[in-house]
């Protein structure tokens, strides 16, 4: 199924901005760099920020990691040859200053939009993107990969990955650069220390990473040592085996900067100003001509140039930011100026409801603690952590690691609750099997942004967490049609003794908050109102939208049932399959991948009743969901689900086509 895509806003804003004689509207490409002055690769930098922060003023988007990495960026593609040469974005957010310098400047306007420029590096939006990125950590294997392959055909091109320094926390990460050192594969990481993810960065490795301080004296004085008196005859090469073994000893105490890389059997070089694009391409290039594996370590400001996003940059990451009038005040560069406009009062959401009711429970149980993936903000929990900072544990991004250390307060009498985003949710996927569900642990899992959420597109949509956790034995799987639901399901959970997944959307939230939200009987639906002809089953907040569509399909005469599902796992079989003997037609509704989902839930369930008594289903069952076998764009939640057809209109459609080919003669 397919519509027109409405044109949200112009392509041109980014070419408006910085005018059609400008430098960065005169490049055709990344190579038309190498015949730039430097004064002009400082005046591209600055046109490069007017594009990003005029485009982001009406699309939203990832501001300050992309201003961030605005002279990083210019600096790789001034002495690199994209795309023969290969640039990885490990999660991809930073790579707007990427998109503007490989000829995407006229099309910059539709950023995130549905049918315009994705977000995140496209392949299949130009061939200088290497890869569909989205989640953090995965750059240096993917980097690392392609220097394998490079080297087993035995070509020369270089291969860069910028990498975020919390996403170099990652276990993938740290995986990567323990085979990288094993292995001496020649390649550049370019660690991008910004000091945050979206929210400060946190743990050890941060801790370490704050205390390394620039250092080049100390490298080129060993290093000089080393090859003088390497070149003595016969006892040379022990005395300078001596020498790494004495200053490693030394160093211990003294934190020799990159020691920790060095240990990995991986040159370090660093700390940079990330804002310097002579001194970053000077090491660039020395980095290239080694052997094996660098780390350029450099510092860089998130939102540079842009002083609200210098001044406050959890607010100014993204992807929806406070609007911004461009051109009414002059930024730190004096070009691309811009103020933040007050934004209109946010409505509640799921996400905000979830937290405080949290808070509330947390207040008469003290074993309650709350875990969060590097995602405080995003996830509601920095309420929480306000509240309660010693029943607070942000772990980074390291969502596997969570859910296990959820597993581990839970056995030692501890109610953990992980809040973490659907799509990220995949990562711990064998920490919910293996560690929460089957040692039958009390784990809730917050799965946030269930469903769509829009322009940040593939790498972003949570449709396949119900699908995958439903197949998990021992949990229990829930989601709410509105505020009220969702705080009686808080508790709900927070009473079992099993691991539970309480699956929420993006969206605001309909309805009114409780005072003493009661638990919700596991396993039982809601039904919402009777009917014979048609009865709409909906998972979730899409209910809601059921319970219109069933409104319009009584104005033609329709008997119209309701029931608000409420559970995936268990499902109420009772009602299902009583519905399956006396109902036409039986409609599920779910914002996830249909296929094995809720709507697979209960068909199953039909097809074992009708197995075990022989009585036959009369009813048909149209599952609408997400169709599987492909991935959502990017786009606006409401083009998509127009798209997708699980808008109201949409939903009505399918119904009323289905009708009228099935219903009695």
């Amino acid at each position: 199924m397919s519509v027109e895509p409405r044109k949200v806003v112009d392509e041109g804003i980014a070419l408006r901005a910085v005018g059609p004689d400008s430098l960065l509207a005169r490049l055709s490409g990344p190579s038309d760099l190498k015949g730039l002055s430097a004064a002009e690769l400082t005046q591209l930098a600055e046109e490069v920020r007017t594009a990003i922060i005029a485009t982001t003023a009406v699309t939203g988007g990832h501001l300050g990691p992309s201003l961030g990495v605005v002279e990083l960026t210019i600096a790789l593609h001034h002495i690199m040859s994209s795309p023969v040469d290969r640039i990885v974005f490990d999660t991809g957010h930073q790579a707007y200053p990427h998109k503007l310098l490989t000829g995407r400047l006229a099309r910059f306007g539709s950023l995130r939009q549905l049918g315009g420029i994705g977000g995140f590096p496209r392949r299949s939006e130009s061939p200088h993107d290497v890869f569909d990125g989205g989640h953090a950590g995965t750059g240096i294997s993917i980097g690392q990969g392609l220097a394998l392959a490079r080297d087993v055909r035995g070509s020369s091109e270089k291969i860069a990955v910028i990498v975020g320094d919390a996403a170099l926390m990652s276990g993938l990460s740290l995986e990567a650069l323990n085979d990288i050192g094993h292995r001496q594969t020649k390649m550049l990481i370019v660690l991008n220390d910004n000091e945050m993810s979206i929210s400060p960065t946190v743990g050890a490795i941060s801790t370490y990473l704050s205390k390394v301080k620039l250092s080049g004296t100390w490298r080129d004085s060993k290093g000089r040592y080393d090859r003088i008196v390497g070149a003595i005859p016969f006892v040379g090469p022990t005395l300078v085996r001596f020498s790494k073994s004495f200053r490693r000893s030394v160093i211990s105490f003294a934190q020799e900067p990159g020691r920790l890389f060095e240990d990995l059997g991986i040159t370090y070089v660093g700390v940079l100003d990330g804002h310097n694009r002579v001194q970053m391409e000077e090491a660039f290039t020395s980095a290239f001509n080694m052997p094996g594996p660098v780390i350029v370590h450099v510092r860089t400001q998130k939102g540079r140039g842009y002083r609200p996003a210098e001044a406050d940059p959890i607010t100014f990451h993204g992807a929806a930011l406070p609007k911004i009038e461009v051109g009414v005040a002059t930024d730190s560069y004096g070009k691309a100026g811009a103020v933040p406009v007050a934004p209109a009062p946010k409505k509640p959401n799921y996400t905000s409801a979830f937290a405080a009711e949290l808070v509330a429970a947390a207040a008469d149980d003290r074993r309650i603690v709350a875990i969060t993936a590097g995602m405080p903000t995003g996830t509601g929990l920095d309420t929480f952590a306000k509240a309660y900072p010693d029943r607070f544990y942000d772990v980074g991004i390291a969502e596997q690691h969570a859910v296990a250390a959820a597993t581990g307060i839970a056995m030692g009498g501890g109610r953990p609750v992980v809040a973490i985003y659907s799509t990220f949710m995949q990562r711990a996927w064998d920490q919910i099997v293996h560690d929460a569900c089957q040692n039958d642990q009390p784990v809730l899992l917050g799965v946030d942004r269930a469903g769509l959420v829009g322009e940040d597109g593939t790498s972003h949509q949570g449709m396949f967490t119900l699908t995958a956790q439903r197949q998990i034995p021992r949990l229990v799987i829930a989601s709410p049609k509105d505020e009220q639901e969702l705080r009686a399901l808080v508790r709900t959970a927070l009473a079992q003794d099993h691991p539970f997944a309480l699956h929420y959307p993006r969206d605001s939230i309909e309805g009114v908050p409780v005072r003493d939200p009661k638990p919700i009987p596991v396993g039982k639906a809601e039904t919402l109102a009777e009917g014979t002809d048609i009865v709409i089953v909906g998972f979730g907040p899409i209910v809601q939208r059921g319970i219109r569509v069933a409104e319009r399909l009584r104005s033609s005469g329709l008997s119209v049932g309701v029931v608000n599902a409420i559970w995936a796992s268990p499902i109420d079989d009772e009602l299902y399959r009583r519905l399956g003997r006396s109902t036409t037609l039986i409609v599920t509704l779910e914002e996830s991948v249909a296929a094995g989902g809720f709507g697979g839930a209960v068909v199953e369930s039909l097809a074992a009743d009708q197995a075990a008594t022989g009585q036959p289903v009369r009813a048909t069952i149209l599952s609408i969901g997400i169709p599987a076998g492909a991935f959502v764009d990017h786009g606006s939640v409401s083009d998509l689900r127009t798209l997708i057809g699980i808008d109201e209109a949409g939903i009505e459609r399918q119904i009323r086509a289905v009708w009228e080919a099935r219903r009695p003669s």
